[in-house]
């Protein structure tokens, strides 16, 4: 094994990129995929995408704009191994030989699965009602992810920090009863990770419907910034920088320079609406770029696709011997 620090990275294929996802993951993942001292593993997980959406057509065109996103922000393929979670066959079959040594009280403690029962038992309905094997068993095709490369280290959520003691409980397991074949990974939490409101003042997700699409045209990008939520303050009164959603956006884009100038600005009493025309000026200068070609990536999806199959190459280069030497170690061999 090498000596680099294997990291790996999951990106789940449901949706379309926001701002928020930019700045809080994207943008310092790509960042490390040209760290020298890292082998970073990147890959859409569109097998777990099926747990909780069953439209086909999203499902494709979500792997398709996540990885135009990923590519068109500069994501070094050359250094980074970047593929498609159902290009690799061997990780279901990991899934597998994993599923026949978790306990599957271990299952029954899975914040999602305890979550949907949870919600079934307080509307009157039977525990298990609309469970699916998916949703109860997602965690260990999640070690699965993980430990066929034997990441090191995993960056997550604090809500999936779960799942990454349960990949190093499976991988225990299997070790102590087939020999040391897994790296016990470890979840990396970024306590500082950025977290943009969205433009109600909340966080900005999906399930609060107050994102701002990572690629809105100049135009759209204009309006929505213009909509985030201010506080009725009039040109001239000083405003409090550290209580307005419309800063905290502003901050994740800005050099200390221009931090330090817009709190100055604040303080002397800044116009909301100017404010949101600057703010919209360093957003788009930052993305004009790149919209440029994701927009060529997103026409020509062959040339993603070639990317995502050279990526499962190099993925597959590391998971055929491993599941090689699994199959072995379980009993699948040749006969003769």
């Amino acid at each position: 094994m090498s000596e680099k620090t294997r990291v790996l990275t999951g990106i789940t294929t449901t949706g379309t990129p926001h701002l928020g996802n930019y700045v809080g993951a994207i943008k310092p993942a790509i960042a490390s995929s040209h760290d020298e001292a890292t082998d970073s593993y990147y890959f859409l997980a569109d097998y777990h995408a099926l747990v909780k959406c069953e439209e086909p057509e999203r499902v494709q065109r979500s792997t398709l704009e996540i990885a135009a996103t990923w590519l068109a922000l500069g994501l070094d393929t050359e250094r980074a191994v970047f593929y498609r979670q159902s290009d690799v066959p061997e990780i279901p079959e990991l899934t597998w030989l994993l599923s026949c040594v978790t306990a599957k009280g271990l299952m029954n403690r899975a914040h999602a699965y305890k979550a949907a029962v949870d919600d079934n038992q307080l509307g009157g309905e039977d525990a298990d009602q609309g469970i699916t094997m998916g949703l109860f068993s997602y965690p260990v095709l999640m070690a699965a992810d993980i430990l066929m490369f034997n990441a090191h280290k995993v960056p997550v959520g604090k809500d999936q920090v779960q799942h990454l003691e349960m990949a190093r409980d499976i991988a225990q397991r299997f070790n102590h009863r087939y020999g040391e074949h897994f790296v016990l990974p470890e979840a990396v939490v970024d306590e500082h990770v950025a977290t943009l409101p969205g433009t109600d003042g909340r966080k900005m997700s999906k399930s609060y419907d107050n994102t701002i699409a990572l690629w809105l045209p100049e135009k759209q990008l204009r309006k929505a910034i213009m909509k985030i939520k201010t506080n009725s303050l009039e040109p001239g009164e000083p405003k409090d920088p550290d209580t307005a959603a419309v800063y905290t956006v502003y901050a994740a884009f800005a050099t200390p320079a221009q931090r330090e100038a817009m709190r100055q600005a604040f303080a002397e009493g800044i116009a909301w609406g100017e404010v949101k025309q600057q703010l919209f000026a360093l957003v788009n200068a930052e993305l004009a770029a790149p919209r440029e070609r994701y927009e060529a990536l997103m026409a020509e999806p062959e040339r993603v696709e070639r990317e995502l199959k050279r990526g499962a190459e190099k993925a597959r280069a590391m998971s055929r011997p491993l599941i090689d030497r699994l199959r072995h170690a379980v009993g699948i061999r040749h006969l003769a």
